[in-house]
């Protein structure tokens, strides 16, 4: 694998680029590097964070340098194989949409000259890549929205939006996994929480995983609130070889 540019990020944490650009190939480089170094256990890394066309690689300074990393890092570069993909891990998450569960539906639906019923069929057509996490904890940057639901954020951002919201600003998707300010657009909710800090995985996926939402009318809305609530329900999740 060629084109990997290293930056430092400070004293204690380097920066492996691999393009400025936002794609599948660039974000797949990114993904396969951090699987490789947590593989290889290199003594001195303590964390490593994958963005959308970079590897934050985190270090104690006293095990290992700056220098000394870097070298490990580009000879494990040169064995990589990005296009050899792994198996594709798929984490439903079921959706109510509209009304008071997505009160800007109605709104996306005129932007876009759809029908409400076609919003929600395109928006749960299709899998999600999370090419990383971010803003809030187990906020998933999601790629691969169908350009036809592409609309404006709010000229005037809530001050509040309800945590497990499912909304659209620009050409993006995401779920909001706690209460935040922000300026996307509501089209739907979900009953499980993204993050819920007693639970043993704090966070449903990971970068490099799909999402897939999935309709569901309200009585099944509270009954899976019910369940998650309790730590009883679990999100399918799918798991292919070679899907990425």
């Amino acid at each position: 694998m060629s084109g990997m540019r290293i930056l430092a990020a400070g004293d204690c944490a380097l920066s492996a680029e691999f393009g400025n650009a936002i794609s599948e190939e660039i974000n797949g480089r990114v993904m396969a590097m951090d699987a490789a170094v947590r593989a290889a256990e290199i003594p001195g890394v303590t964390e490593t964070v994958p963005t959308y066309r970079s590897l934050l690689v985190c270090y104690d300074p006293y095990v290992i340098s700056f220098g000394v990393l870097s070298r490990r890092l580009r000879g494990l570069a040169r064995k990589l194989d990005a296009s050899a993909a792994g198996p594709k891990r798929v984490v439903e998450i079921p959706v109510c949409y509209g009304g008071k569960y997505g009160e800007d539906l109605a709104d996306v639906a005129r932007l876009t000259g759809l029908s409400e019923d076609e919003v929600v069929r395109l928006h749960a057509s299709r899998d999600y890549r999370i090419y990383m996490l971010g803003f809030l904890p187990g906020f998933a940057y999601l790629g691969g929205m169908d350009k036809r639901l592409a609309v404006p954020r709010l000229a005037t951002p809530r001050q509040a939006i309800p945590a497990g919201s499912v909304a659209i600003g620009g050409e993006q998707t995401g779920v909001y996994p706690m209460a935040s300010p922000g300026g996307w657009r509501l089209i739907g909710m979900t009953p499980v929480k993204p993050y819920d800090p007693q639970r043993a995985g704090p966070i449903l996926y990971h970068a490099g995983d799909f999402i897939r939402f999935r309709p569901i009318p309200e009585p099944e809305f509270q009954a899976i609130q019910k369940l998650a609530g309790r730590g009883e329900y679990q999100c399918r999740i799918s798991i292919s070889e070679g899907g990425r």
